[in-house]
């Protein structure tokens, strides 16, 4: 049965019948990067953007046995599905069945009396396989390598000068032995009864780290260069089928349709994984098409969000993430998809250092590290989720499995962790801190998502002021509720919201909800609007010198939609003077012929009346600075001629009201260059200025001198004075 909810309009009726300046903003958490940023216990996250219950996890007791060890480098079973487990670097193999581990090598001896070799310094068991007749092959790597086949004893069957270390350890269709050795970059072939080794590739990289065998071709990664190897045993010729532009590929899987599955890393990740925020589960839009996919919707009952696009009523709030950029090749680790035509494809990428490589199930699994995680990727679809992170243990270095179960090897510290194909029964997600930006009202909260019968999702949310969730000012969880409509977020007013989801799998079925989306409303009260700068002064447009150009700049918290009323008074005065109502624009024109000379004052006063009612409009306002109107010219309060011979000397005392001098010019009988003349102190700087000007060498007869005194402003006033030269 599948039921379906939907709202009427909008995300929150209840917002509706508020002002409009009471904005209800929804927070949507709709994508892997926005659930990423919470705390997940017994939930996964997918790069599909969704969240479930994760696959029930625990450690396996192995009695101790591990205590000494710093690494389970590699994990083996057999036929029977007993494990073995290769430590370092105290070279152990540890032996785990029916809930029990013992140690088989080095064996403990039975003598009381013999001293026991049990603990190898500094060597390690980097790989572990099984031969065509199940016996147990143990790849012992240190100051000299060795290949030691299990059996009522260990036996070393395999010993070279050149080989110090054996890092991988394959076998044909025909029973025969692969190594990949270091450090001189040596694949050798064993015949299945471990004999008659030969080298059947020497790679310039110092060790072969991975192998797989696959129709009897070798797959082979190295280190250095990150170089993934095609070699035909039998000629001994190889050919690189894929640069991966990394250091190392630590894991190779050749599926039954014979396309190669490899991991690549680099020393580098993991320098750029301390500074990474997190697991990105970075994806590109859309997602690959799949011809087997029904693309049928799920039978479970659906919980779905309400009016997902913006509306009039309602604002989108996209949530401040820390989205990585995409990792750069050379710092991320990398799975590639090489098919049999050699068409490679990138299908994980995360800034991680990567360790080892299963494939079942039709999934891949991959441990990293140094954060401790194991993820699942489809390699259709290219979705990728952690199932498994450990808090303890830095790197999970081996992975197989055994009877639907997989069983992962950890290291610092090691430790044996067993995944299942079981769900966790419950599970949580803490969201990332909303910030509203300012206190705020917090409204309601629902889900999208597919929840099976027997099923539930429940929400508690609580809420405080400082960007810690931690800090004892935060409100405690309110009560959980079940969700199956849109629920209110019963947390205080505050800055910071948080919701906790648990989700709860139907009994004994193995299912699990399966959330979407969450959208969280908020709405902040009305605030004041907030004028921000206002700037008063005389145009330069030599056309129009007279106008005031005002302009100012405005707020508001609401984003209420504003206008402005402008007014004026002369400086020192107390009333205020309409000047302009209704502005719709942060500017205005004042004629400034209007008034008289004098220094003014300009007011802007924003309001958000038209968002608002006239109960809940409110107005901010700010004051200019003072500034002048002056339309006036200077005037020549004293001039002083004196004639003496042909020679005249002017003395002047030119004075403006409101603005300082600009320049004094005269002219002799409206000659058509004008002389500039300077105060006798050099400088215009003063609203009054005196001068001393000398004119010679004029002719007999009357003469007429124009004077033309400016302001700074460009005001000009002209007056003439008329002499006579005997």
């Amino acid at each position: 049965m599948r039921n379906k909810w939907l709202l009427a309009s909008g995300i929150f009726l209840w917002a509706s019948g508020m002002t409009l300046a009471v904005t209800t903003v929804i927070t949507r958490h709709q994508a892997s990067t926005d659930f990423i940023e919470g705390e997940t216990e017994n939930t996964v996250v997918n790069s599909d953007g969704t969240l479930r219950l994760a696959q029930q996890s625990r450690v396996v007791d192995c009695g101790g046995l591990l205590d000494d060890a710093w690494s389970v480098h590699s994990i083996a079973a057999d036929a029977d599905g007993v494990l073995y487990l290769g430590t370092g670097p105290d070279a152990k193999v540890i032996r785990y069945a029916d809930g029990a581990a013992r140690q088989v090598y080095p064996q403990e001896s039975t003598d009381p009396n013999e001293v026991s070799d049990s603990s190898i310094g500094n060597e390690h068991v980097f790989a572990l396989a099984t031969d065509a007749a199940g016996r147990l092959l143990i790849g012992v790597s240190g100051e000299k390598g060795k290949l030691v086949r299990l059996a009522d004893e260990p036996e070393v069957v395999f010993e070279e000068d050149r080989v110090q270390y054996i890092f991988a350890i394959a076998a044909d269709a025909d029973g025969n032995i692969y190594l990949g050795t270091g450090p001189e970059g040596l694949v050798f072939r064993l015949d299945p009864f471990c004999c008659n080794p030969e080298v059947v590739y020497d790679a310039k990289d110092k060790s072969i780290l991975s192998l797989a065998v696959y129709d009897g071709i070798v797959y082979a990664g190295g280190d250095e260069r990150g170089l993934i190897y095609r070699i035909d045993p039998d000629s001994k010729r190889a050919q690189v089928l894929y640069d991966s532009d990394q250091d190392e590929v630590p894991a190779i899987r050749v599926d039954e349709s014979g396309i190669v599955y490899a991991a690549s890393t680099s020393a580098a990740a993991a320098r750029m994984q301390l500074k990474a925020s997190g697991v990105s589960l970075k994806k590109e839009p859309g997602r690959p098409d799949n011809s087997d996919e029904s693309g049928a919707s799920s039978t479970a009952d659906s919980l779905n969000t309400a009016n997902n696009d913006k509306t009039k009523e309602e604002k989108k709030e996209e949530p401040v993430a820390t989205m990585p950029l995409p990792p750069d090749a050379k710092v991320a680790g990398h799975v590639y998809r090489i098919t049999p035509d050699g068409f490679v494809t990138d299908i994980f990428s995360e800034i991680a250092v990567l360790y080892s490589l299963l494939q079942t199930d039709g999934s891949l699994w991959l441990g990293t590290g140094n954060k401790g995680q194991f993820f699942r990727i489809d390699p259709r679809t290219e979705q990728k989720a952690v199932v498994f992170e450990d808090t303890t243990a830095s790197q999970i270095t081996s992975a197989v499995q055994v009877d639907g179960a997989i069983y992962l090897g950890l290291s610092n510290p090691a430790r044996l962790v067993r995944v299942n194909k079981m769900l966790e029964s419950k599970g949580t997600f803490e969201s990332p801190l909303i910030d509203a930006g300012q206190p705020a009202r917090w409204g309601k909260l629902q889900i999208e998502a597919d929840v099976p019968d027997g099923c539930q999702i429940e929400m508690a949310c609580r809420s405080g002021n400082v960007k810690d969730s931690n800090d004892a000012t935060f409100s405690d969880w309110s009560q959980p509720v079940a969700l199956g409509a849109p629920t209110v977020l019963a947390c205080p007013v505050a800055r910071f919201c948080q919701y906790r989801l648990t989700l709860t799998s139907g009994d004994g079925d193995n299912t699990t909800p399966v959330v979407r989306q969450v959208t969280a409303a908020h709405v902040i009260p009305n605030r004041p609007p907030k004028v921000i700068s206002v700037k008063a002064q005389r145009s330069r447009n030599k056309k129009s010198p007279y106008m005031i150009e005002i302009a100012f700049a405005a707020g508001d918290d609401n984003k209420d939609k504003l206008e402005y009323t402008l007014a004026f008074r002369r400086a020192g005065r107390a009333g205020w003077i309409l000047l302009k109502d209704e502005l719709d624009k942060p500017k205005f024109q004042w004629d400034g012929r209007t008034v008289e000379d004098g220094r003014y004052e300009v007011r802007v006063t924003a309001n958000d009346r038209k968002s608002n009612t006239p109960e809940t409009t409110l107005t901010g306002s700010r004051i200019s600075d003072v500034f002048v109107i002056d339309n006036s010219a200077p005037e020549i309060k004293q001039a002083h001629l004196v004639v003496e011979g042909r020679n005249v000397t002017v003395k002047l005392l030119v004075e403006d009201g409101f603005s300082v001098l600009g320049s004094v010019q005269y002219t002799v009988d409206s000659n058509e260059k004008p002389i500039t003349a300077l105060p006798e102190d050099l400088v215009y700087d003063t609203l009054a200025e005196t001068f001393s000007i000398r004119i010679e060498d004029l002719s007999s007869g009357d003469h007429v001198i124009a004077f033309s005194v400016a302001d700074d402003l460009g005001n000009t006033r002209y007056k003439t004075y008329e002499v006579t030269i005997h």
